[in-house]
């Protein structure tokens, strides 16, 4: 099991980190920041197309990050990303069911308000995807495109919330997300009964992002539970399929099965496993309790360093200009406190990683660090990047640690629960 002893210690340090957030407000420069601007995505798509020559162009950004990353802010502007502000609204939502602080319920619904007016446009349905230009090997994601690895966080951030004040208008929006989730994403036939889907609208060329197939799949097995819908739980299932598929005989998934990013990294390994231990906490599936199993030990033996720390990649795509990356260690406390009990190796390694970002990752100010450098860090405080995954992360340790805690994922259907509820 987890070390419940650590509660003492990551109690103050969610504290400093909320006095923090309040002083500096909701909106930060990005992992992304280098390359968001049109210099920047023409630098980073020359690279893609021919590489010895965009070396030469996206050096100034590379060498910036790994040396001077406070001169992120010449590059782009600080800006408010929705998955960072999805994972607020549930931290804080942890917060208000393990507190009974109604401050605390007051910022997750703040949060779920922003999320409605940053919602993507030109879209029927509720969606979000990030704030900028988003150049990538497969092409350009504009500003406003919906992405499926970030519409499950703000549908559990919606539904989390409205379990604690009972909105239906949560209620609403959920509906809407899951919609959305079905209908705007393409599915294409892997095995008869597996299909991959596209990782944004009308995308046919990112086909094959095995997380996003992942993600899918559980934000519809969750929605078809919670709305008593078979349609939903239909695509879930070949979605899912796909995933449990394209497993490696090692354990480990790469990130696509497209045959050029065969790279295995950290943070897209957890979100792999904890959207099939969701998937498995709902239905109970063996398949996806042996995947689970397969998988844990590939990560635990292939993602930590000597000293059971979180490494960036055990394949790597090319060369990395720092040692250790905050988002990992984020996803592995949040895939720890999923899986606590089961895995005893990595209850062990969960309680090292804590332990050390409280020790080390934490800065005085109460944020925390975003890098681990070759030399020194990177200190620059990003919501995306991962301040807020951390704060979520810490939260739900401290919700699944109470004494009698009844956090975790619920098979609740939330249809017999929709009617009566106030506003």
């Amino acid at each position: 099991m987890m070390n419940e002893a650590q509660r003492i210690e990551v109690e103050p340090a969610v504290s400093r980190f909320t006095r923090w957030l309040d002083g500096y407000g909701e909106t930060s420069y990005d992992h992304q920041s280098y390359f968001a601007s049109d210099f920047g995505r023409t630098a980073k798509a020359l690279y893609y197309r021919k590489p010895l020559l965009g070396i030469l162009a996206v050096s100034p950004m590379i060498l910036s990050e790994a040396f001077l990353p406070s001169a992120r802010r010449l590059f782009w502007k600080p800006q408010r990303f929705p998955i960072a502000d999805a994972h607020y609204a549930m931290g804080f939502a942890f917060l208000a069911e393990t507190q009974k602080q109604e401050s605390h319920l007051k910022r997750a619904v703040h949060f779920l308000e922003v999320l409605e007016t940053t919602r993507c446009k030109g879209f029927r349905n509720y969606c979000w995807g990030y704030p900028f230009n988003w150049e990538t090997r497969t092409g350009t994601y504009h500003e406003g495109t919906p992405m499926i690895t970030s519409v499950p966080y703000m549908y559990e951030a919606f539904r989390q919330v409205h379990q604690l004040d009972g909105n239906s208008h949560w209620l609403e929006v959920m509906q809407s997300i899951a919609r959305h989730a079905l209908e705007d994403y393409q599915d294409y036939e892997i095995s008869p009964g597996a299909s991959s889907c596209s990782y944004a609208p009308g995308k046919e060329n990112t086909k094959g992002v095995i997380n996003a197939s992942a993600y899918r799949a559980f934000v519809l097995t969750r929605a078809a539970i919670d709305f008593s819908n078979e349609e939903y739980g239909k695509v879930a299932e070949r979605n899912l399929n796909f995933v449990l598929e394209s497993q490696n005989a090692n354990g480990s998934w790469y990130y696509s099965t497209d045959n050029v990013r065969d790279f295995v990294d950290h943070f897209h390994t957890c979100f792999v496993l904890k959207a099939l231990t969701k998937i498995q906490q709902l239905t109970g599936s063996a398949q996806c309790r042996s995947a689970i199993e397969r998988g844990v030990d590939y990560y635990v033996k292939n993602l930590f360093d000597s000293d059971g720390l979180p490494k960036p990649f055990s394949k790597a795509p090319r060369l990395t200009v720092y040692r250790r990356e905050l988002y990992d260690y984020a996803e592995c406390i949040n895939v720890g406190v999923l899986l606590s009990g089961r895995f005893p190796e990595l209850d062990r390694i969960v309680s090292l990683v804590i332990a050390d970002v409280l020790r080390r990752w934490q800065k005085t100010d109460g944020s925390f660090r975003a890098r681990e450098l070759l030399i020194g860090w990177d200190n620059v405080p990003m919501h995306r990047w991962a301040q807020a995954q951390m704060f979520r992360s810490l939260c739900f340790f401290l919700a699944k640690t109470q004494p009698n805690s009844q956090a975790g994922v619920s098979r609740d259907s939330l249809v017999s629960h929709s009617s009566g509820v106030s506003h």
